[in-house]
């Protein structure tokens, strides 16, 4: 088992910005070393779009709205926590670190260890990067035996093979200013589908070749894992609300209107309908009084939008010749999942199996809370992590930025 160093009692916070919310999540290491949320908020904010931060304001003043909400439920102050990243803004560098043992003669020490991670994050960085988390992938021995934790194991050398995790400096600069604006410390900075990985995949698709495509309100955040490998993440800047938009532009109606015609007759393919009724438009802004159209016009400009993000996908792992290593594809979030048939159609586009996520743990909480909740859980699972609780005693007036930097490295090692 790996050495995993969270302590009953720590607190995790963790913050998903989304295009059209922010959502906060307090979990709690229980008695039984098990993870017990105990607040939970969100706040409706537009301060990004199409993954981009557009009004940093907008996104401090709904941090501080969902914070200060779940403070009042938990009774605890909050200084500070983690925070999802999109997958744009990562870049993902592979690297593998052979590390002797001091004396073979006793053995892999947790020194060593704890040596070689320190290693596996010394790469060329490039000047508009800067590191955010560092994965172990395995551990292998002197005589190849690939082993879960090589401390105490009688081996001369010990190879640690891993995952540097890259982000984009402006970005981490703007959520810097994002958060020192709502008064709250950043702990590490997560990408949201690593983040996921844990809570929407089954324990047979953890260490398959897999994509997870993840279907928000502005966005849909990829991520690509070979064999458990983190090997490539990416965003497209588009989403549910996109469907929402043509439907109130096509049919010149209310996106209030277009946002229940797509829950109500909410199918990805025009061939599956079963009966072509008719729809009256209650909004509808021209000269008709009583504008009639098909259901079957309505799926079909759905399917249209859906089919668009299926071949930008199909583009991007096609271009970085990924593709041909997805076995599955695991489809998830609030923009696609109530859409019926959207995995086949998802198949049909991509050529590759698509199915709906149904990880044992997404039954645990809220879709609206998903991408936060994940954040807390992958970090109460960080082995080899220094600390891993947020901050919940009075604020430091340290440097921000040196304050995140700071908490980062703790992060990854002991």
């Amino acid at each position: 088992m790996e050495e995993v160093f969270w302590l009953v009692g720590d607190i995790i916070v963790g913050i998903d910005i989304g295009t059209s919310k922010v959502a906060s999540v307090i979990a709690e290491i229980n008695n039984f070393n098990q993870l017990e949320i105990i607040a939970t908020a969100e706040c409706k904010c537009f301060g990004m779009k199409k993954s981009k931060i557009t009004d940093e304001n907008e996104i401090a003043s709904a941090i501080e709205k969902t914070i200060s909400e779940v403070e009042i439920q938990s009774n605890i102050k909050i200084n500070s926590a983690y925070v999802t990243i999109p997958g744009k803004y990562v870049q993902i560098v592979q690297n593998s670190i052979v590390k002797e043992a001091k004396d073979k003669f006793a053995g892999i020490t947790s020194k060593d260890v704890n040596s070689a991670m320190l290693q596996l994050r010394d790469i060329d960085l490039p000047e508009d990067k800067v590191i955010i988390d560092i994965i172990k992938n395995q551990f292998s021995l002197d005589n190849g035996r690939i082993i879960e934790d090589p401390v105490g194991a009688l081996s001369s050398t010990v190879t640690l093979t891993g995952q540097v995790i890259l982000a984009d400096k402006d970005y981490v600069r703007q959520l810097t200013s994002i958060f020192k604006k709502a008064g709250i410390e950043i702990d590490g900075i997560i990408p949201n589908v690593l983040a996921q990985r844990s809570v929407i995949l089954d324990v047979n698709e953890l260490n398959d070749n897999v994509m997870i495509v993840d279907i928000g309100a502005g966005n849909t955040d990829i991520g690509v894992f070979n064999a458990g490998t983190f090997v490539y993440a990416n965003t497209i800047p588009l989403g549910g609300d996109n469907i929402t938009s043509d439907i109130a532009q096509i049919f010149y109606i209310t996106e209030d209107e277009a946002e229940r015609l797509k829950k109500q007759y909410s199918l990805a393919l025009k061939s599956f309908i079963d009966n072509d009724t008719d729809i009256l438009l209650t909004t509808y802004k021209g000269d008709q009084k009583n504008k009639t159209i098909k259901s079957s016009e309505l799926i079909e400009v759905i399917e249209a939008r859906i089919e668009e993000i299926f071949a930008l996908i199909n583009k991007q792992i096609t271009n970085m010749g990924i593709k041909s290593n997805i076995n599955n594809v695991i489809l998830t979030g609030q923009g696609i999942t109530s859409i019926s048939k959207s995995d086949v159609a998802g198949k049909i586009v991509l050529n590759i199996p698509v199915k709906i996520a149904t990880g044992r743990m997404i039954s645990i909480v809220k879709p609206a809370y998903r991408s936060s909740y994940a954040v807390v859980r992958y970090v109460s699972n960080r082995p080899y992590a220094k600390n891993i609780a947020s901050k919940i005693d009075i604020k430091s007036n340290e440097s921000f930025m040196k304050t995140i930097l700071e908490r980062i490295k703790e992060f990854f090692y002991t």
